[in-house]
């Protein structure tokens, strides 16, 4: 890829690593979380075990990382296709929402996890669906038009 290819591409770069540091930030927060809970733990004398304690702050720490990790490839497939195939701007800008929805999510959601989720996270959720579906859209629009 030249120098003049990768000018055209500058807003899905900083999208994608925008996308892989708001990830890398929810894996600190586990990290995080799980060695808060274990000081508290230890200091109430009890044995923490993050995979069948249940505990909900714990809960809420997986749920964040993992619901941003199990999206990143479908987004980012198809934030590279729309970027190469249909243009850099309108991924850039689609891409930037979806980055802010995953980024508002723990926001939503709040610091722990019950039984039920607070409706608030269906913001987030929404969001990042609608821009999967315009991102996907466009591209079957590219083709249909093409």
């Amino acid at each position: 890829m030249s120098t003049a290819d990768l000018s055209a591409h500058t807003g899905p770069i900083f999208v994608t690593l925008a996308y892989v540091g708001v990830y890398y930030a929810f894996m600190v927060n586990v990290l995080r979380v799980k060695i808060r809970l274990y000081a508290a733990y230890k200091a109430r004398g009890e044995k923490f075990d993050r995979y069948f304690d249940h505990d909900r702050e714990m809960l809420a720490a997986d749920r964040i990382q993992l619901n941003t990790l199990e999206h990143m490839g479908p987004f980012l497939v198809l934030l590279w296709l729309n970027a190469v195939f249909v243009g850099p701007y309108w991924a850039t800008v689609a891409g930037a929402v979806y980055v802010g929805s995953r980024a508002i999510y723990p926001l939503l959601m709040g610091g722990s996890l019950g039984r039920g989720i607070t409706s608030r996270v269906y913001v987030a959720t929404f969001l990042g669906y609608a821009v999967l579906t315009y991102l996907a859209g466009a591209l079957v629009f590219a083709l249909v038009t093409g």
